[in-house]
């Protein structure tokens, strides 16, 4: 990458056949001239990170037990909790954000055996780990990357059993089409099952119970509108009870208090994924 650019993001949107699935898809090259700390806070989409440069340390995680540790190529799945990642100099990884149920597509796991935890690819999805990282590392370009990603992700997908029935993803959609502001006990009954059978299926496809899940998502709404809002309609708008209520839940989910949350102004998977299409058919951002 050009020295005279710190951070350079390049966006790549996936063919039709990762719809539902793969959110979008990011390369990132940065240099510094030393340590990088970040938080993480919860969200809805889940990183599959990989990386052809130094490794990255995750420091803390409020959420995950057995997280801290240094990884190359890594799966975050879904949690309530916040991290805090670091590295030194430089990082060069593409970055594909899969939404819950298409992790469990891609992944072939069951959502609740990675929730709440880091894991090296190479552990639960071989031909997404090491070899392709270093296939990823000796491409020449972004577009090339994209592609060798892109193909993996595919034919990874494509040797996985049928996944959850369709009324969890019915289920899961309405949650997030709510803003996580849906009444479960009305998803619940929708589908026919009793209480228990549905919320034990979704958590074992998902990863989180749906009040669990619902919370992140209406987290995640909440966040993206503190960077433009006051707290205290931010909180009518989503649901909370009041501003105390929003305050308590973006603590437990940022680590943080609104105010600093907002003036942070940090990027998330959503935001990574946000921008214009650029000439080679992604999307880049640069920062300089």
């Amino acid at each position: 990458m050009d020295a005279r650019r710190p951070l350079e993001l390049v966006r790549h949107r996936p063919g039709p056949v990762l719809g539902g699935l793969v959110a979008g898809i990011v390369g990132m090259s940065e240099r510094t001239s030393g340590r990088v700390r970040r938080r993480q806070p919860a969200g809805s989409l889940l990183p599959l990170v990989v990386s052809f440069g130094p490794p990255l340390r995750i420091d803390d995680h409020s959420d995950a037990v057995g997280a801290v540790g240094t990884y190359r190529s890594f799966f975050a799945g879904l949690s309530t909790g916040h991290a805090r990642t670091c590295f030194d100099g430089a990082q060069d990884c593409v970055q594909v954000y899969l939404t819950p149920l298409g992790a469990r597509r891609v992944l072939g796991v069951p959502g609740v055996e990675l929730a709440r935890r880091v894991v090296p690819v190479d552990d639960v999805a071989p031909r997404l780990g090491s070899v392709l990282a270093d296939r990823v590392g000796a491409a020449a370009t972004w577009t090339e990357r994209f592609a060798l990603v892109e193909a993996a992700l595919v034919e990874q997908t494509a040797a996985q059993e049928p996944g959850p029935p369709p009324w969890v993803d019915w289920m899961w959609e309405q949650v997030v089409a709510s803003g996580g502001r849906a009444t479960i006990g009305d998803l619940v009954r929708a589908t026919g099952w009793s209480q228990r059978h549905a919320t034990a299926v979704f958590e074992r496809e998902v990863g989180l119970t749906p009040k669990q899940a619902a919370g992140v998502v209406r987290f995640e709404a909440a966040a993206a509108d503190l960077a433009r809002l006051p707290p205290a309609e931010v909180a009518a708008r989503h649901g909370y009870y009041d501003q105390s209520h929003l305050s308590r839940a973006v603590v437990r989910y940022a680590g943080e208090t609104p105010g600093a949350l907002a003036a942070a102004r940090r990027p998330t998977p959503r935001t990574a994924l946000a921008g214009s299409l650029a000439p080679d058919g992604g999307r880049r951002a640069t920062r300089r």
